[in-house]
């Protein structure tokens, strides 16, 4: 009785060997077994034969015919001991039969290995060794798995002797059932390994190992049959039968598989389906095979049903990057790397798709942050890990990502002008864009790039014009810019963009004539270009021809009717031309608008994953109120977004300490974006009413935006404005006075200042400050009359004079908003 005992636990302890393909393992137990029983003596020569075949199929591919030759000459032994125990009656006569069979399909004798499958049931095998889903025998479970993959792919090899399409066809239907036989047996064997019982006390350490794995013939099957069902032009059943692979309960030996599936059905949604023509899953549907054991599938009470198409790519891709991450991770193989790297880019590739879609630019974001624990030198997914960045607004995080996509590409001009677009207009690190521009043109690539290139070094040297406070350095930057333009210009005659920027350089040095002529050039090439538009309004009215500005940028609104920067121009023009009354209606509709685009953006900001159905498509908010805080902006003007980095910190740190010294006062929910906006469309209706001598209504306008930034110079200096007007002057003063202490390069603040000081008789300081206003803003013709006033009045009558002329010649030129107003765009 002890003796049978320890030859059971032997035989347990040699199968459980095989169910992990310790081919060695097996065969030394075998052999130390049949040294004490002549019960397990005749399994070493199967085991032996097992050995060679498998180790053979690990180092050659058995569905590549060019192995053939030397699985013949490698096999042969094997071959021979197979065929005397396939004979008779042995013990072992099923598996031996089983394992000659997968030879000869390794040595390219398909006939030969069909007939050898005939003498085995492989159906009544696998219903025996699967009956109760109780664990049998695993490993034999495997064998009849690929033997179906076998038989599959011999009846594949043999079908060109077939006459007939209707032989053909019902050919093509018997592999398919084969291939669907081989997976299902395939997912059940893998199930059951994971239910495997541990080693027996007593029996020594486990000798569970990790040389299992799902082998080519098994993954052929797997991945067929969904192929085939596609070339027949059977596209549901291909997709259901995905699907019904990947209801599968989940097993450990199972997640390359579930990847490649998950990956291959997101992509055929993708390619083949449409919203209107998607078939949610149904779980109730009929299995395609039931001709043998099926594996076990998940619940469908506890499974989530994807509604939508793009739901269901969602939750495939999710799976195949979960997969796909850990194994990156793990795989150390430079070899099997690489190709977990190009599985992982595609993955990457059509999330970053659905979610652009979806708008959910954090999702995309939070995904890429898991690629870099192993992208280190993988430009592509840097790249797009920079692009998501830039989707999610995180503009100071994306361009030291854009700077390692630069170190793996220093000769990609695309991602110098992206990071210096991210530094001119996101982050106001002028300098830096500079310098990612003078990259950019060292780069060698083709004309229309590089004009690209000069363009961006124009911006850059332009910002930082306006950033200087000296005239010299400023004229000296403007000239270089202008040059850098020229040069775009030439390289490409036809980009809209490179005539659109020569055109506002020649409108900020006061050549309106040669400015309307490329601002023309720019609409010749693309005519909705919207700040070309609005570039010429400003020209004609800069030229007083104010009734044409109007009837343009009234065309302009009927192409775009929610820019709430052509309305704001059009306020202007409104006020000479048709009276305040038009202008103040037209503030009434950006108001509206406003809060049009507010609630959008509080849907967008209160969620991410669990977004609400919107009527309006998530892209529809620029389009709303096509604007950017740079296009409400103009060195006069002191924007709620300051003009200088250093202006904007000083805001924020004096916003700030306000909330910390007072609880009453606290920032606005919500995204400031909007906030911001509707501060500047306050007080632009602040100085309308002021103009119309409503100072009631001015000082509500400023108080509400008093409410939103206590502390932003346009708050500051439109309350020294009201007092002005009032006549209290001392409180002028003080107010215009802290505009420039938080910005020095205010000139309306230094303008009005040096107003109230002549007025207050301090004549000098008016002259300092209103040299600093001229000094700042050369074409601040307001100043200069004023200035002329100061020095009048302080027996200066040459200097006087001059002055006059000065404002006299640029009063003539004057537009009805400054040019820089519009934005430098560099897209």
């Amino acid at each position: 009785m002890a003796s049978k005992t320890k030859t059971y636990r032997l035989e347990s302890e040699i199968d459980k060997c095989r169910v992990e393909c310790n081919w060695k393992k097996a065969v030394e137990l075998a052999k130390q077994g049949a040294l004490k029983s002549t019960d397990i003596a005749s399994t070493v020569n199967l085991l032996q034969s097992e050995m060679a075949l498998e180790e053979f199929i690990e180092a050659h591919d058995p569905t590549n015919e060019a192995n053939a030759l030397t699985a013949r000459q490698a096999l042969s032994e094997a071959d021979d001991t197979l065929v005397k125990l396939s004979e008779g009656n042995s013990l072992f006569k099923e598996q031996a039969l089983l394992l000659l069979a997968k030879l000869k399909f390794c040595e390219g004798f398909y006939q030969v290995c069909l007939d050898t499958l005939e003498k085995v049931d492989l159906t009544s095998i696998a219903l025996r060794e699967s009956e109760g889903n109780a664990y049998k025998n695993t490993r034999l479970l495997y064998m009849v798995a690929e033997c179906f993959a076998i038989k599959g792919k011999c009846l594949d090899k043999t079908k060109s002797s077939l006459k007939t399409k209707y032989k053909i066809s019902e050919r093509e239907d018997e592999i398919i059932t084969c291939y669907e036989i081989a997976g299902d047996l395939a997912f059940l064997c893998l199930q059951q390994r994971d239910k495997r019982p541990t080693t027996p006390q007593g029996m020594g350490p486990s000798t569970e190992s990790n040389n299992f794995i799902v082998t080519s013939l098994i993954e052929m099957a797997i991945k067929q049959v969904p192929v085939m069902h596609w070339k027949k032009g059977d596209k549901i059943k291909c997709i259901n039968r995905y699907r019904e692979m990947l209801r599968a309960v989940e097993s450990r030996f199972a997640h390359d598989i579930r990847k490649t599936l998950a990956l291959e059905l997101a992509q055929l949604l993708l390619r083949s389906s449409s919203s209107s023509s998607y078939k949610s899953i149904d779980l109730n549907a009929k299995s395609l095979n039931n001709k043998a054991p099926k594996p076990m599938v998940y619940c469908p009470d506890k499974l989530f049903v994807p509604k939508t198409l793009d739901e269901e790519v969602l939750l495939l891709l999710l799976i195949a990057e979960a997969v796909a991450t850990r194994e990156a991770v793990l795989e150390r193989n430079e070899e099997t790397h690489e190709l977990t790297l190009t599985n992982i880019t595609a993955i990457y590739d059509l999330l970053a798709l659905i979610l652009v879609k979806r708008a959910q630019f954090g999702r995309l974001t939070e995904s890429f942050e898991k690629a870099m624990r192993f992208s280190f030198q993988e430009f592509h997914i840097w790249y797009q890990f920079a692009n998501s960045l830039i989707s999610s607004s995180k503009y100071s995080q994306a361009l030291p990502v854009l700077s390692e996509c630069y170190r793996l590409a220093p000769q990609n001009v695309t991602v110098c002008l992206q990071a210096a677009q991210l530094c001119y207009e996101h982050l106001q690190l002028n300098q830096q864009g500079v310098e990612w521009s003078q990259r950019a043109v060292q780069c060698n690539v083709p004309k229309h790039f590089l004009a690209r290139a000069y363009m961006a070094l124009g911006i850059g040297l332009c910002l930082v014009a306006k950033d200087s406070r000296l005239n010299a350095d400023r004229q000296s930057l403007n000239q270089k810019a202008l040059e850098a333009f020229k040069t775009a210009q030439d390289l490409n005659p036809s980009d809209y963009l490179t005539a659109f920027h020569l055109a506002l350089q020649y409108a900020n040095l006061r050549k309106i004539n040669v400015a309307i002529e490329f601002t023309k050039k720019s609409l010749e090439n693309r005519s909705d270009f919207i700040h070309s538009l609005h570039l010429l309004t400003l020209l004609l009215s800069a030229r007083k021809q104010h009734e044409e500005a109007m009837t343009l940028i009234q065309a302009a609104l009927e192409e775009y009717p929610d820019n709430l920067s052509l309305l704001m121009t059009k306020a202007k023009l409104e006020k000479i031309v048709l009276g305040p009354d038009e202008a103040l209606s037209t503030y009434q509709k950006m108001l509206k608008l406003w809060k049009d685009m507010h609630e959008l953006d509080i849907a967008d900001d209160g969620s991410d994953s669990k977004s609400k159905v919107r009527e309006r498509n998530p892209w529809d908010k620029r389009s709303l109120a096509q604007i950017t805080l740079n296009e409400f902006s103009e060195r006069g003007s002191g924007s709620i977004r300051a003009e200088s980095y250093a202006a904007s910190r000083m805001e924020k740190a004096l916003s700030d300490l306000a909330s910390s010294m007072n609880s009453s006062f606290q920032p606005r929910a919500g995204p400031q974006r909007s906030w911001v906006i509707q501060a500047q469309i306050w007080l632009n209706l602040a100085e309308l009413y002021l103009s119309l001598n409503q100072v009631q209504e001015a000082q509500s306008c400023v108080q509400e935006t008093f409410q939103l930034f206590p502390h932003s110079v346009y708050v500051f200096f439109m309350r020294g404005l009201v007092y002005e007007h009032k006549g209290c002057l001392n409180e002028a003063k003080m107010c215009y006075e802290n505009a420039i202490s938080v910005n020095p390069t205010h000139t309306k603040s230094l303008y009005h200042l040096g107003i109230v000081l002549h007025k207050l008789g301090d004549n000098r300081l008016a002259e300092k400050v209103l040299r600093d206003a001229v000094n700042l803003d050369p074409c601040f013709h307001k100043a200069w009359f004023v200035l002329g006033i100061v020095l009048e009045a302080t027996d200066h009558p040459e200097d006087a004079s001059h002055c006059h002329m000065m404002g006299t010649s640029l009063e003539a030129t004057c537009p009805v908003a400054p040019f820089n107003v519009i934005q430098r765009v560099m897209t």
